[in-house]
């Protein structure tokens, strides 16, 4: 799959995982393929934590539901009526759950290039997922970020020390095929917006025919984000 290809058909999956097992090959491959991300000062400040044990993963999914359901009490009418249709997660239809963690300290306390902008560090984290979320689709498997979880929860149940902040869940699998149209454009909850809305030359200057945070565009119901983050 060519680059290009694999950039617009990249999807965040969450209904058509089949279940099963990943070639661990090709699972090398994609996550070499994250690990060869960029990062600030080559720090490399990520960690996987690959999770399959069943236990675990219905742990992880009751609390992503638990969470789901506080957010969809703060929503009314259409908004509720639209995120009711909408599924995020996969947590246990995948089968396998990859949980990508920032270390701070990783390559020590003087990082070149984070003087500056400390957040560097967890820009680096976020190439790193990417990379893995392309390597996946031109592998022909399908990736969902889940954020519907506590940061607390999460690191205690994948062990990680205090330091180490959970960046994301990613459900990875074998899938029945990708959609052509991301799910919260095609429930109407947001929709993608061209190019010309968020391009500007030399200086930022408003446009006037851009749909600002969280205000949806045409035909989509009201405002809000579904927290899955991603499309």
């Amino acid at each position: 799959m060519l680059l290009y290809d694999a950039v617009r058909r990249r999807r965040d999956t969450r209904r058509e995982f089949t279940g099963e097992p990943v070639d661990p090959e090709v699972l090398e491959r994609v996550l070499s393929a994250a690990h060869c991300a960029p990062s600030v000062g080559m720090s490399q400040p990520w960690d996987f934590v690959l999770v399959r044990e069943p236990a675990t993963l219905a742990t992880f999914r009751d609390h992503v539901l638990a969470e789901r359901a506080r957010f969809a009490a703060t929503l009314e009418g259409e908004r509720a009526e639209t995120f009711a249709a909408i599924t995020v997660e996969g947590v246990v239809e995948s089968g396998l759950g990859v949980v990508v963690g920032y270390d701070p300290r990783r390559a020590g306390p003087s990082v070149l290039g984070r003087h500056t902008i400390a957040d560097t560090g967890l820009y680096s984290v976020c190439l790193a997922i990417e990379n893995l979320w392309l390597a996946a689709t031109a592998e022909g498997l399908g990736v969902g970020w889940v954020s519907f979880y506590r940061e607390e929860f999460l690191g205690e149940l994948v062990g990680f020390p205090a330091h180490v902040r959970p960046v994301a869940w990613l459900c990875v699998g074998q899938v029945e095929d990708l959609p052509d149209v991301p799910d919260l454009e095609r429930h109407g909850w947001r929709h993608r917006s061209p190019l010309a809305s968020v391009l500007h030359d030399e200086r930022w200057t408003p446009r006037p025919d851009a749909a600002g945070p969280g205000t949806p565009g045409p035909g989509t119901p009201g405002p809000g984000t579904a927290g899955s983050g991603t499309a």
